[in-house]
């Protein structure tokens, strides 16, 4: 099966970041080049995508998730519905069937060690679970190597260490959906009996040298999770990259941003909190933004400083209407409200704005992690705008910055802005060449929103934080279920609370509450 990495190795890998060396610039720790790239947008194509590179793969294919649900169906449509395809769409028994048909395939899955206790309520899938134990070619751990209240969140795959994926996308349920986010759509179903609303997310599918750094990664947390290191199988000849995915990029360097909190012999790591801050003092012109929460203190402070200067990027948020669970609301909604208020004390030019996207009348659910600056950067990952990604849980961001030596004057900007394009004609509900007119024409986000996201099947419609009960307020601010570093779970008001002590945001909420009292 290949050669594998020894202990000196592992404790390399785990003390000083994934067997390389530290961080060569702030908020990255490698840079590689991606032989091709693509933007993969919505469940419907990366479910089929990732159904097709399965398939593709010949020796190996390793899976790192914060969830997976083996009840769920890669595929959907008649032909597969009515089983006239002579592959199994349903991921509990796929799995099975690829290592009974590619002989010497060895699948691996990683998934956040807490949630184990989902099986016990999952019914069928702890059968599936405990029928794959049962199956050589496929081992399954939990990773429980996490300070207290942390959880693993990366969502990557790699196959024949030839093809990765890297995102916010993870194989579990609610996650299918087409781009045109149907208010009533019966193919989003997770099993018989079960169905769920609208969800919108994204990921990336990479081939190249890029491929080795996101493997070295899963193979650092496989070892972490208490696995000996993952093989190294010789590489086939033929890639597994489907082929009906188009490239957007080819020959493009990328870098990779982590989160890691320190636990034992594991390093604490806060890239992705120092490439968020970068990026955002480095804005010129806008910032586009699409992420599942907006609660982090210091992404809250360092917007706010860029909205109090007398020329600002214009800053556009697009967010859930909700959280997705009753604690996660507790948690994130309130919190996220309280922000979005005191950023707008700062917002004297009426640059920032926060759109909840909706099909019809019902909100669709946000969980894209996604960041484009300048159309100069493009940062896709599983880290979110709150302070358990920046400081907390384990996360993964890819970005692709135009401005390195190697991407450089080879009109990348230009893919970068269609990608951006395409994006605002889905939640708008137009066609992506109006789109591209309209941003033509009004030269702002905002205005294109207000012409052409308001009217349609599918709108953008300006977020009104409701009014909260004291209490509420009293949760939001204690930060205690979203603190910013690990000792401060359920420990209200750690390092200040929510807005911290003497800081921009606090001045700017005190600012907030003065407003509202007049």
């Amino acid at each position: 099966m290949g050669n594998k990495g020894g202990s000196a190795e592992r404790d390399r890998a785990i003390a000083g970041g994934e067997g390389a060396d530290a961080s060569i610039e702030k908020g990255i720790w490698r840079y590689e080049i991606a032989e091709r790239m693509a933007v993969v947008v919505d469940g419907e194509d990366y479910f089929a995508h990732v159904h097709t590179a399965m398939f593709n793969a010949r020796t190996q294919i390793v899976l790192i998730g914060w969830d997976f649900d083996t009840r769920i169906s890669l595929r959907r449509g008649e032909d597969w519905e009515n089983g006239d395809i002579d592959r199994p769409a349903k991921l509990g028994k796929y799995l099975p069937w690829l290592v009974k048909t590619h002989e010497g395939l060895d699948i691996r899955i990683l998934k956040w060690g807490l949630s184990w206790v989902q099986f016990l309520k999952r019914g069928r899938m702890a059968y599936d679970i405990a029928r794959m134990w049962m199956v050589d070619g496929i081992s399954f751990r939990f990773d429980s190597h996490h300070p207290p209240g942390c959880s693993h969140h990366q969502k990557i795959a790699v196959f024949d260490r030839q093809l990765a994926v890297c995102g916010g996308i993870d194989l579990t349920y609610d996650r299918w959906d087409t781009r045109e986010h149907l208010e009533d759509d019966p193919r989003r179903v997770n099993w018989p009996g079960n169905t769920h609303g609208p969800w919108h997310d994204i990921t990336v599918m990479m081939t190249g040298p890029i491929v080795g750094a996101l493997f070295d990664l899963c193979d650092t947390r496989w070892q972490v999770a208490g696995g000996k290191p993952l093989d190294r199988p010789e590489r086939p000849a033929k890639k597994p990259w489907p082929d009906q995915l188009e490239a957007h990029f080819e020959d493009v360097e990328i870098g990779l941003s982590r989160t890691r909190a320190a636990c034992g012999e594991v390093t604490e790591v806060h890239e992705v909190e120092e490439l968020f801050l970068a990026l955002i003092a480095r804005a010129k012109r806008f910032i586009y933004i699409e992420n599942q929460y907006f609660t982090s203190r210091k992404i809250a402070e360092a917007i706010a400083k860029r909205l109090s200067e007398p020329n600002p990027p214009e800053i556009v948020i697009i967010h859930p209407r909700h959280a997705d669970g009753w604690l996660e609301q507790q948690a994130m909604d309130h919190a996220r409200d309280l922000v979005a208020e005191a950023v707008e004390t700062a917002d004297v030019r009426d640059c920032f704005e926060v759109y909840i996207p909706y099909t019809g009348e019902t909100p669709i659910y946000v969980h894209a992690k996604l960041m484009i600056v300048d159309d100069e950067v493009l940062r896709i990952g599983s880290a979110n705008l709150n302070n358990r990604s920046l400081g907390l849980d384990s996360e993964c961001d890819t970005i692709l910055d135009t401005t390195r030596p190697h991407n450089a004057n080879r009109g990348l900007e230009d893919r970068i802005r269609a990608i951006r394009v395409s994006l605002l004609a889905e939640h708008c509900g137009v066609e992506e060449p109006e789109m591209e007119a309209a941003l033509e024409k009004h030269g702002s986000m905002q205005a294109v929103i207000a012409a052409h996201g308001s009217q349609g099947p599918r709108q953008l419609r300006a977020y009104v934080p409701p009014t909260k009960s004291e209490f509420q307020e009293w949760l939001a601010e204690s930060a205690m279920l979203d603190p910013e570093r690990p000792s401060g779970i359920l420990r209200p008001f750690a390092r200040g609370g929510l807005f911290g002590k003497g800081g921009r945001l606090r001045r700017l909420r005190d600012k907030a509450k003065r407003k509202l009292l007049k």
